[in-house]
């Protein structure tokens, strides 16, 4: 007979990924999300997925449109036939 499983499941998983991520889950569910990575390779996958598109987010800097090209596009989409 196989043992009930009490911690998270692979949904649970996406739930808790931020608050894991950034230290603010709490420990005995932290334990239990990482006991689920050790043998769940697909949430293995998604959490190094999610890491990096975080890192990639943090590298993104905002920069302004130049004003010929921002009155342009302001332009372009008033001058849109849109019902």
């Amino acid at each position: 007979m196989a043992k009930a499983h009490s911690g998270p499941g692979c949904r649970e998983i996406v739930t808790l990924l931020a608050d894991y991520l950034d230290g603010s889950l709490d420990p005995g569910t932290a334990r239990s999300l990482e006991a689920h990575l050790e043998g769940c390779a697909p949430c293995v996958a998604f959490v190094n997925t999610y890491k990096g598109t975080l890192k990639a987010a943090r590298q993104l800097k905002e920069t302004d449109i130049p004003p010929e090209l921002k009155e342009r596009l302001l332009s372009f989409l008033r001058n849109r036939n849109i019902p």
